[in-house]
């Protein structure tokens, strides 16, 4: 959404409704200028632009696939195929990304920040795992939670026709979320084929997103975990296939920073609403 400076919150909270969406990401141009380096900032001829994110339950710190969109949106008014680009988003923090742009097909990525991990604990698992409808044969090895903006807990099942099965209890999900201060359960099986992709959901009831087309940085966090478990460097994700609305999400964890993940996708703009 491009505008909306006057819309008042509550506003924002019913966008996502009103345009069947589970999120909504609200982009401003402000100021003129450059970064110290000369390098255009928000990627809007040389205006800064600012981001914020919300669902149906309210406004939230961080955005991986709102990000995308939003990097999608501006590159489609810039007047060049590649570009560096810095978004700022609640709270001053700036999100750092790199645009590509062929014909109406965006790839963007970007920063999306350092993750932090920890084990889960027996009460939330004895919560969320019921929730989810999952008994302890369809569990896979490796559930944690993730903290990126806010935590999640990421849940590896047995395999993919575990995932795709799954019908959560989306109150019972809600209240486990709300009682234990997390956003969301991302369930997540693979990898799978040739190119080591995984498949992976999310829900987040708790924030009234019952099953999400598609979550990058969730995606970040779980390419924060598989590193620091096994290795890895890169993950491949597919979601959206239950939902009808495949996509695909990769995250690379920097050398340099093992808990730094960089994270992207490839975005085409439908349709463009203006608020103003």
């Amino acid at each position: 959404m491009a505008g909306a400076t006057w819309l008042a919150d509550d506003e924002r909270r019913q966008v996502p409704a009103l345009v069947g969406s589970s999120h909504a990401v609200f982009i401003e141009t402000g100021r003129e200028g450059t970064d110290s380096d000369g390098e255009i900032i928000g990627a809007v001829g040389n205006r800064e632009a600012s981001v914020r994110f919300f669902t149906a339950d309210g406004e939230l710190p961080g955005c991986g696939h709102g990000t995308v969109a939003a990097l999608a949106y501006l590159a489609g008014r810039a007047d060049k195929p590649e570009h560096q680009a810095s978004l700022r988003a609640a709270g001053g923090r700036q999100i750092h990304g790199r645009v590509w742009r062929q014909g109406d097909l965006v790839t963007a990525e970007f920063d999306a920040g350092t993750v932090g991990l920890r084990e889960p604990t027996r009460e939330e698992l004895s919560l969320v795992s019921p929730a989810l409808g999952l008994r302890a044969q369809a569990l896979g090895p490796g559930s944690c939670v993730a903290t990126l903006g806010r935590p999640r807990m990421l849940v590896s099942v047995a395999s993919r026709s575990v995932l795709d099965a799954l019908r959560p209890d989306l109150p019972a999900l809600r209240d486990a979320c709300l009682r234990l201060g997390l956003l969301g359960c991302y369930a997540y099986t693979g990898p799978t084929g040739a190119g080591g992709t995984f498949a992976a959901r999310m829900f987040a009831p708790a924030i009234d997103v019952p099953d999400d087309i598609a979550n990058a940085n969730s995606t970040a966090c779980l390419a924060a975990h598989l590193h620091a478990t096994t290795g890895a460097g890169r993950v491949i994700v597919d979601m959206g296939d239950s939902l009808g609305s495949p996509a695909r999400i990769t995250a690379t964890v920097a050398d340099a920073e093992p808990g730094r993940v960089y994270v992207g996708g490839a975005a085409r703009i439908g349709q463009t609403i203006l608020l103003a």
